[in-house]
């Protein structure tokens, strides 16, 4: 996995300039602590009422150090807490991230009325100034909120908030002290091993649910997408249903199914919205670190499911000079084609390789590619063939939704009007597993029937000056 498919990145697109903060972070600072305080108290206050609260844990945990000097890391995320109302130039970008921090609030505190857990080991004792802070720690943090960890939720959109902001020297320095507040959880015996992934994941559902960037393009809901957006929600609830049902005979493979189930609920919600820039996908085709953590599940299973159905067959298929139709493609597949640009019509995979040349426009699959994704696609496509380059025009199988801008293209290049059913047969002869179902040859005619439109309405040569 590289660096930069790691990076916690700022998102591309801000949104639009508007109202300063002002005044307005002072007084959210102040509503966002108290209620902070409150919740956790309140939380806390019903946990003791219990009887009998479970612990979760490995039995690898007991070998986990208590650092006592680690207690500094963990308070001052109390700090970075404070001060990250302060960072935004836009009142919208503040409320953003205030609904970040309310939605981590929110999530954690349910889960801590509705399954409480108890921290089952014995802290040391500590001494001097550590001591005192543990002490102040004591008087309002009990043991028994657990997961998901709320600081470790905290913790995550506070470092996205950072990172956006910080350069050079500084940026390394505020990622090595984040990631020690991130350890500390651990060596301050104040949580288990299980709070800090389940917390993790909590805090990109927040990053990922509240997008600092305006959506891309237009929102493409039709019933196809319903549908699969509800066969994604059923999945998504039998894996939470399995999770249950398993976590406390297997914690790993109950948490791996718990994760499982979120991912595939956050897919069913971009489907139900229709949105193929809602899972992520950045413009150079890399995927923003709270979609990598919160999705890697579907992601590694779209991956996995693309290679399986392309077993066998080639990754890539010459469908005219200058210009290769074919599955998401590796360095070796690339080179295999000589191409020097790719066309990327995916929007749950990540870019595997770098061309010279890259653009990715998102279509979510089993979807067609609306009219004017295929207008900018073909002339895409005519661009860079005009600057001598061969294109490969890719999706996950390279079957359908890059074999659709494959037909359009054809159709622009040939001289006389010519059948959509004509160009399928000729796509289908150069890579026999082009599939394009009704929607798709519906929108391929559309295409077709604009750009001919458009060209008997094209003034003649000299007119407008002879006007």
């Amino acid at each position: 996995m590289t660096n930069e498919r790691l990076r916690i990145r700022a998102d591309q697109l801000p949104l639009p300039p508007g109202p300063k903060p002002n005044w307005l972070a002072p007084l959210l600072l102040a509503g966002m602590g108290a209620l902070f305080f409150t919740s956790y108290a309140w939380s806390n206050w019903l946990a003791s009422q219990r009887v009998d609260i479970p612990s979760l844990y490995f039995a690898w945990e007991r070998h986990i150090p208590f650092i006592p000097w680690t207690i500094l890391p963990y308070w001052s995320i109390d700090f970075f807490y404070a001060g990250s109302f302060f960072l935004w130039s836009t009142r919208a970008m503040l409320l953003t991230h205030a609904k970040r921090l309310l939605a981590a609030q929110l999530i954690s505190v349910a889960c801590f009325v509705a399954f409480p857990l108890r921290f089952a080991f014995e802290h040391p004792p500590a001494h001097g100034w550590a001591g005192t802070l543990f002490t102040l720690l004591g008087g309002f943090d009990k043991p028994f909120n657990q997961a998901p960890s709320l600081h470790i939720s905290l913790l995550l959109i506070l470092w996205v908030a950072y990172a956006a902001r910080a350069r050079g020297g500084w940026r390394w320095l505020l990622h090595g002290w984040f990631a020690l507040i991130g350890v500390s959880v651990l060596t301050t015996y104040q949580h288990h091993f299980i709070d800090v992934p389940s917390g993790w994941l909590a805090g990109c559902l927040c990053v990922f649910a509240f997008p600092l960037s305006e959506p891309t393009g237009r929102a493409l809901r039709c019933e196809q997408t319903r549908r699969i957006a509800r066969c994604y929600g059923i999945g998504a609830a039998a894996m939470a249903l399995l999770s249950l049902a398993i976590v406390r005979d297997t914690l790993a493979a109950g948490l791996l199914l718990a994760w499982t189930a979120l991912a595939l609920a956050c897919v069913a919600q971009q489907y139900h919205a229709g949105r193929p820039d809602g899972l992520g996908k950045q413009a150079d085709g890399t995927f923003p670190m709270a979609s990598w953590c919160l999705l890697a599940p579907y992601l590694c299973g779209a991956f996995f499911n693309a290679r399986w159905w392309t077993r066998g067959q080639p990754g890539a298929s010459r469908v005219a000079e200058g210009l290769w139709l074919g599955r998401f493609p590796t360095a070796a597949e690339l080179r295999r084609t000589g191409a020097n640009a790719v066309l990327d019509l995916t929007a749950e995979l990540p870019r595997l390789v770098r061309p010279s040349v890259y653009r990715c426009i998102p279509v979510l699959d089993l979807t067609v590619p609306s009219e004017s994704d295929l207008r900018v696609a073909v002339d895409t496509i005519h661009a860079w063939q005009a600057d001598g380059r061969t294109v490969l025009v890719c999706c996950a199988l390279g079957y359908s939704r890059s074999a659709l801008v494959a037909a359009a293209w054809l159709a622009d290049q040939s001289p006389q009007p010519v059948a959509p059913s004509q160009l399928l047969a000729q796509l289908r002869a150069a890579r026999p597993g082009v599939t394009l179902g009704p929607r798709s040859m519906e929108g391929l005619a559309a295409y077709m029937s604009t750009k001919r439109n458009q060209t008997e309405h094209r003034p003649l040569s000299g007119v407008d000056d002879a006007i």
